[in-house]
């Protein structure tokens, strides 16, 4: 069978496309990979760095106001769908799937125009632009979020949910403990805000730092390179922070993701897929930053299930996050509720759902 996968932008789109391949490889030896991304995104470094072979076309999106960029963005999408079916042309692909991102739009669209089997996977509760848009042309639209289907053709939508969930399962808490030098007999609660961090995350923890000391938890709190040494140099100010586990960035998160009991970060979608998959109880804090603020829509998802308690950043400080902190660890019940919460929406077998479903459709 060959493959080819397209998504870029985010880790968000990446990462996901990435573990479906390697679902694929867990279960075919005998398949092919081709992907498409960007020459200046994330995707071809990390993909490349995958060692799967990778094509670029160019392509940018739409402004939401009238610009004459939205003309050039037009035409790069054209061009970007010729050279799309170039690459197919040349590779004979048995089926395509796009992971999110503007570069799936013509790769995907391509595709359909050549009659090849297509399937897009929404990561998100609130849909993107591009997908919105290719969901009437492919085969099969997969979602992760059932608060996701009433924005696609009924008949073309399953709930998969995202592959990265799959790759959590089954790591040795014990090894992440060791690998932070974290009490075995604490609960944990693992701070992050991102892979770059997130500012007001930041200042809220060094706010809660000094009321902190006699907690009986432990706090990983990884403040996002970008951000450290300013992070490091507020903390210096601090009376004593040497109950707070301080890092720029964790290399082995699925292990140290296994050894909390309580995650505080943004509502990304890959970040919820995981944390859900792990039965975590969550406190998510959506960045207001991103496109039609899908992360708060992710949170609320999340929080009105009961899995999740939401602070939006502009009511975030230090004192609230400590309250709702505490209302969960100091409370075995609720921890418990939220935990059991937490994996019922959770969806361990991402991968393999989604593989079989594109196996479905490129056997038609």
């Amino acid at each position: 069978m060959k493959v080819i996968v397209s998504g870029g932008g985010t880790g968000g789109h990446i990462y996901p496309a990435l573990a479906l391949i390697n679902e694929i490889k867990k279960n075919s030896s005998d398949v092919e990979f081709l992907y498409i991304g960007t020459e200046n995104g994330l995707e071809k470094d990390i993909v490349k760095r995958a060692g799967i072979p990778f094509k670029s076309i160019e392509i940018s999106g739409f402004k939401r106001k009238l610009s004459t960029d939205n003309l050039k963005t037009i035409a790069r999408f054209f061009k970007g769908v010729s050279l799309s079916k170039k690459y197919m042309k040349e590779f004979k692909p048995d089926v395509v799937i796009g992971t999110g991102g503007y570069v799936c739009g013509p790769v995907v669209y391509a595709a359909t125009k050549l009659n090849i089997p297509t399937m897009i996977h929404e990561q998100n509760s609130l849909p993107g632009i591009t997908n919105k848009f290719l969901a009437k042309y492919v085969d099969k639209v997969a979602i992760c979020f059932e608060e996701a289907r009433k924005y696609f053709p009924s008949q073309k939508v399953v709930l998969t949910g995202n592959p990265r969930a799959s790759e959590v399962l089954g790591q040795d808490a014990e090894k992440g403990r060791q690998s932070l030098g974290l009490k075995a007999n604490q609960k944990t609660v693992l701070i992050f805000g991102g892979s770059r961090g997130a500012k007001a995350i930041n200042e809220a923890v060094l706010q809660m730092i000094p009321l902190l000391k006699n907690k009986p938890y432990q706090i990983v709190y990884v403040t996002g390179e970008v951000h450290y040494d300013k992070v490091m140099k507020e903390v210096e100010l601090l009376e004593d922070s040497s109950h707070v586990m301080i890092k720029p960035f964790i290399h082995n998160m699925p292990e140290v993701l296994a050894s909390v009991d309580l995650i505080v970060s943004r509502a990304g979608a890959t970040s919820l897929a995981e944390i859900t998959a792990l039965g975590l109880p969550s406190i998510l804090i959506p960045s207001p930053y991103v496109t039609a603020n899908h992360q708060e829509k992710n949170a609320q998802a999340i929080s009105e299930n009961h899995a999740a308690m939401m602070i939006r950043e502009q009511e975030l400080n230090g004192e609230l996050l400590l309250t709702h902190i505490d209302e969960i660890l100091l409370d075995d019940k609720k921890l418990a509720e939220m935990s059991k919460a937490s994996a019922e929406l959770g969806i361990p077998d991402a991968a393999t759902r989604l593989y079989r479903e594109l196996l479905e459709i490129a056997n038609k």
